[in-house]
């Protein structure tokens, strides 16, 4: 993740908004419904590759658990090994959504998925100064690549809440300063699943005391909540340490698992010899990145510094599915504001990294010859085709590279992100212009 430095920001006066074209918007609305009706076709040719739901599935099950037998919630398995291991808030919205028909409910949660992945671009765009018809033809243009993003389509495929949490925790954050309830979405977003806690000292840090305060107090009200509405299962998840361990929550060492423990587990052969080593790096990594994320925010930088947080997330979970990589979405906004408003030889290193980030994370072809479904995990372990899974800690040569791609493209962005962190604090850039 790379920001524009005092030269991109002096350059902005001919950014988006001396450019605008009265085409550039029209054509963006083509794109946008060209990719719309590709994911739509693809749908209608192959339906159960594109969706089946299954997490969501595991949700509603979990919704009815809840409502029927709540002592039986964290012992509830949908098949081996599949289980309900969100908090008890989230078992207590999953019971109110349980309630609709599942017809109703997939392609529902399918439509606010697509809604929030919209939600987020927009929100971005505002928050890096972004108005008007340049603001609509980027949300459009960009809405298009995004949506063929891997973790977006896994995401989509499994009925999974990261896209709306995503969009909670952007709208937040992309509020002005003097909203009453800005930090609420943050709190909201942490009640149901525990990593979006890593904004709160990100807000602490940053001077944003309020916003803290308030996270921390709607995060505490969705304990609250809990445990008046399933005290059991509350009392097993706060106070057993069940939330602690990430083998509950599913395989560390899977290829679908691209977190730094999951990096590590893997080259060390075991999640018990990677464990120590985990915790250092982990450690390591979050107080860098927070200090970062602080740095950037400090040189107003509001943007980067929030999506800075959100990748230290990302690399110190100890499980970050690929479908938590829904956070590459805004990475791709902001490397195209970046590219936007830069000149020359930058302009183009902008656009480079915007395509490379989009084709490292794309949902290319299941089949490169002929129709098929998309890869259901991209390029996540494409350079040596299928790998036994037993094999998973005997990687080598670009097995290496291609089971753990995400969170190697993640450290990347990382240090890029850290090198401008610092840049920005010892030479602070110049007020950016709004891109009109």
């Amino acid at each position: 993740m790379v920001l524009a430095g005092p030269g991109l920001a002096r350059a902005s006066g001919a950014g988006p908004a001396s450019r605008r074209r009265g085409w550039i918007l029209p054509i963006a609305a083509v794109a946008c419904a060209l990719s719309l009706a590709a994911y739509l076709a693809e749908l209608a040719g192959h339906p159960g590759p594109m969706l089946n739901w299954y997490d969501l599935n595991v949700y509603d099950h979990a919704g009815l658990i809840a409502r029927s037998l709540p002592r039986q919630l964290y012992a509830w398995q949908l098949r081996p090994g599949i289980k309900f291991t969100y908090t008890p808030f989230a078992a207590v919205v999953f019971a109110a959504c349980s309630q609709l028909p599942w017809a109703v409910l997939r392609w529902l949660m399918t439509l606010a998925s697509l809604a929030a992945l919209t939600g987020t671009v927009w929100f971005t765009l505002g928050a890096l100064g972004w108005r008007g018809r340049a603001r609509a033809a980027a949300l459009l243009a960009l809405t298009a690549v995004a949506l063929w993003i891997e973790p977006v389509q896994r995401a989509l495929h499994l009925g999974q809440i990261e896209l709306v949490l995503m969009a909670l925790i952007v709208g937040d954050l992309c509020q002005g300063d003097d909203r009453k309830w800005k930090g609420a979405g943050v709190g909201l977003a942490a009640g149901i699943k525990l990593v979006p806690l890593i904004f709160i000292p990100y807000l602490l840090l940053a001077g944003k005391r309020r916003q803290a305060a308030v996270a921390t107090a709607v995060f505490a009200g969705t304990v609250a909540a809990g445990f008046a509405a399933l005290p059991h299962a509350s009392a097993q998840w706060w106070l057993t340490g069940y939330f602690l361990h990430s083998g509950n929550v599913g395989d560390v060492g899977s290829l679908l698992n691209q977190s730094l423990f999951g990096l590590v587990a893997r080259v060390a052969g075991g999640v018990r010899a990677a464990t120590g080593t985990w915790l250092g790096l982990a450690a390591a990594v979050t107080a860098l990145g927070l200090a970062a994320a602080v740095a950037l925010h400090r040189r107003g930088r509001a943007v980067q510094g929030w999506l800075m947080c959100a990748l230290t997330g990302l690399l110190v979970s100890p499980i970050s599915w690929d479908h938590h990589w829904v956070w590459i979405v805004p990475v791709l906004v902001v490397l195209a504001d970046a590219a936007v408003r830069a000149r020359g030889a930058a302009r183009w290193a902008y656009g480079a990294l915007a395509a490379g980030v989009a084709a490292l994370f794309g949902a290319w072809p299941d089949h490169w010859a002929g129709p098929g479904a998309l890869v259901p995990h991209g390029l996540l372990g494409f350079f040596v085709g299928p790998h036994p899974v037993h094999e998973k800690y005997h990687l080598y040569g670009l097995q290496v590279m291609s089971w753990n791609l995400y969170v190697l493209a993640g450290l990347a962005l990382f240090a890029l992100a850290v090198v401008a962190a610092a840049r920005a604090w010892l030479i602070p850039a110049e007020p950016r212009l709004q891109a009109g």
